[in-house]
């Protein structure tokens, strides 16, 4: 596919830019801990779009584990819990989280639990269980319920395809240059992305490095999307209106 082979030039360029660092025809003084970047910075949504791949790529000065984490942009998001009542299930309770990832996932060179221990993991936030999701302020909740909450709210991101995922194998070529190819589904959320790259040796964090990925939808589709967030209360109406015309041309036919 045209663009999926243009994805991969453009790495294999970086690439070969990052080898010629190493190889010490740019001053080696000057070389950094860690080079890291992407193939794609915009992934463009169409109405025809279903799904894409975009490589990261980069370079260490000295052999270490490499653990890369993509995160969507945060939102809050409410969680209710549903209980039947009278055969019918009714929303009882609710928790709020806030600055949760619409996206998350996770791609190491080796398994995570043997690139450091759960404490530095935690520190950092790294892996879907070590994941902070904090109740909005005020919250009046116990630690078991909060925690109830968060699992519930963890599963609905997992059956949508957008959270721990498991976005593939950091490989390495040598014992220096690394990449991986990040997939994103077609129902991958809108806005600035995150994508980090965490280099770890012994267990401990040495550094990180973030580069941002904007996703966008473009055409007839964003045009929809803008009319829809814009002008909320008119586009409902205009849905109604379709769907009663709809119906009534079905009818029609039907009745033929």
């Amino acid at each position: 596919m045209p663009g999926r082979a243009a994805t991969f030039a453009q790495a294999a360029a970086a690439l070969m830019a990052v080898l010629a660092v190493l190889a010490g025809r740019i001053d080696p003084a000057r070389a950094q801990p860690l080079v890291f970047d992407l193939s794609d910075h915009l992934i463009a949504i169409s109405t025809a779009f279903t799904g894409t791949e975009v490589v990261a790529f980069g370079a260490l000065d000295e052999a270490s584990d490499v653990v890369i984490v993509v995160m969507g942009p945060p939102r809050r998001v409410v969680v209710r819990r549903a209980e039947p009542i009278a055969g019918v299930w009714v929303n009882r309770e609710s928790l709020t989280f806030v600055d949760v990832p619409t996206f998350y996932g996770v791609a190491t060179n080796r398994p995570i639990e043997e690139i450091a221990s759960v404490t530095a993991l935690e520190r950092h936030g790294i892996g879907l269980e070590h994941l902070q999701l904090q109740p909005e302020d005020g919250t009046e909740a116990d630690p078991d319920t909060v925690e109830a909450f968060r699992q519930a709210l963890i599963e609905d991101m997992q059956r949508r395809g957008v959270f721990g995922v498991d976005i593939g194998q950091v490989a390495f070529l040598g014992d220096r240059l690394f990449r991986t190819t990040i997939s994103f589904p077609a129902n991958v959320p809108t806005g600035q992305f995150q994508v980090s790259a965490y280099v770890f040796r012994d267990g401990t964090m040495l550094t990180a490095q973030t580069s941002p990925l904007v996703v966008s939808k473009i055409g007839l589709g964003a045009e929809i999307y803008w009319f829809a967030q814009v002008h909320a209360a008119a586009y409902g109406v205009i849905a109604i209106v379709i769907a009663v015309v709809a119906g009534w041309l079905a009818g029609v036919v039907f009745r033929r």
